[in-house]
This record gives structure tokens, C-alpha cells and sequence, in this order.
């Protein structure tokens, strides 16, 4: 039998709980790392949009020869969608994001001069790009202090009591008032790695988690 969804947090925790607990993941973990191979913001940009409903791993198997073929926009446009189809096949919901790849691709090039803008507006207009995808080209790409809220943070945000909320966005705008300034651009890291590895869905394991003494969740899960 699947083991139980842990409780959620139903109190947000204190202000010095927060710098607590954000401190102790930086401690655990000084130089975090987006885990979606790119090499500038447009492959970032692809590789963000590739990842919805898929893990990064598989998307990093996936977009060595696509950026090999095509790592620009005007080379991505060439390639076109079947050319992109042919390479993220073992991704889900493939066929839609071959169509937008190429069609982002085609809007780069048209209106940001084949640029990847720096403006969430201008992100979102573009095929594919949700507010999660922006937030996390704005904030890996171009160093905004962004929170892209994906299942993750918004279950740590949740189950810790950082910032509860019922939807998304509010966890976002909680965490971003919530989180102090100098900590709040690799917050966004800390957090999705965390929950990746840690505090993770169906048990969270708190028995080596750095920042359990900070943290609302009750009870904590010992070792098996």
C-alpha cells in the first residue's frame, strides 16, 4: 500500500524560521546549480520549455544532438518542427513542444532580434513560456530574484509552513516577501533540490535534512 501524503503545515513559521531554514540549505549547498544542461539563454530557454511534465534527466538525454543541429534561433527555425520532433521524441507531450519550440524560435527571431528577452512580459508572449518557465530564465539566465514554483517548492513551501498557499502564485509572492533579499536569487535552487531529494512527496526524509529545527512540519520522520 502507497504510503500516506505527509500533513501539511497549517501556520507559517516565523520570520527567523525562514532565514533558519533558507541559511541551512545554503550551508548545505553554497553554489547551487540549475540541473538542465544549456550553455547560454536560449538553449536555457529550450531546455525549460522541454522540461514541463518531464524530468530534467531526461531532458539533458534528449537536447544534446537538437543543440548540436540547431543552437541558435535562426538554426532551430531552419530545423522546423519535425527536424525538432526527431530529437525529443522520448519526451513527453513531444508534439506540442516540438510546435513551440519552433514557433518561439520563429517570434525571436521576428520581434527580440533573435534574443532572449530579459522581461517576463516579453517571456510569456512566446509559445510554451508560462510564468514558471519566465521565472526561471529570469532568474538562472539573467539573475533576477525570481521563484518559479513548481510541484517541488510549492510542497516544501506547503509541508514546511515557508510560505503555505493554495495556489502557485500565492506560495510564490509568500516566498519571495517571506525569503530575505540577499538569499532569495538561489533560494530558488535550494528549494527545487530539496524537495527533489529530501523532502520529497510521499516521505519526506527528515532525518537528514539540514534545516529540520527550522521547520513546521510535524511529525518529523525518523530513519527507516
Amino acid at each position: 500500500m502507497p504510503a500516506k501524503e505527509p500533513e501539511i503545515a497549517t501556520r507559517p513559521i516565523s520570520a527567523a524560521a525562514v532565514r533558519g531554514f533558507i541559511e541551512a540549505l545554503a550551508a548545505a549547498n553554497p553554489d547551487p546549480r540549475s540541473e538542465l544542461a544549456f550553455t547560454d539563454p536560449f538553449t536555457l530557454l529550450i531546455a525549460v520549455v522541454l522540461s514541463a511534465q518531464t524530468t530534467d534527466k531526461a531532458v539533458n538525454l534528449a537536447t544534446p544532438g537538437l543543440f548540436a543541429e540547431a543552437p541558435t534561433p535562426e538554426a532551430m527555425v531552419r530545423l522546423g518542427e519535425s527536424g525538432i520532433a526527431r530529437h525529443i521524441r522520448t519526451l513527453g507531450l513531444w508534439q506540442g513542444k516540438a510546435r513551440n519550440v519552433a514557433a518561439l524560435s520563429k517570434l525571436l527571431l521576428e520581434r527580440h532580434g533573435g534574443k532572449v528577452p530579459a522581461d517576463r512580459a516579453a517571456l510569456e508572449a512566446l509559445p510554451g513560456v508560462g510564468r514558471k518557465t519566465a521565472n526561471v530564465v529570469l532568474n538562472v539566465a539573467f539573475g533576477q530574484p525570481t521563484m518559479a514554483v513548481d510541484t517541488h517548492i510549492f510542497r516544501v513551501a506547503n509541508r514546511t509552513g515557508l510560505a503555505p498557499g493554495r495556489t502557485p502564485r500565492e506560495v510564490e509572492e509568500a516566498l519571495i516577501r517571506r525569503i530575505p533579499p540577499a538569499l532569495l536569487h538561489d533560494a530558488h535552487h535550494w528549494l527545487i533540490l530539496h524537495g527533489r531529494y529530501i523532502c520529497k512527496a510521499r516521505l519526506p526524509e527528515c532525518w537528514r535534512c539540514p534545516a529540520a529545527r527550522f521547520c513546521g512540519y510535524r511529525p518529523k520522520i525518523k530513519a527507516p
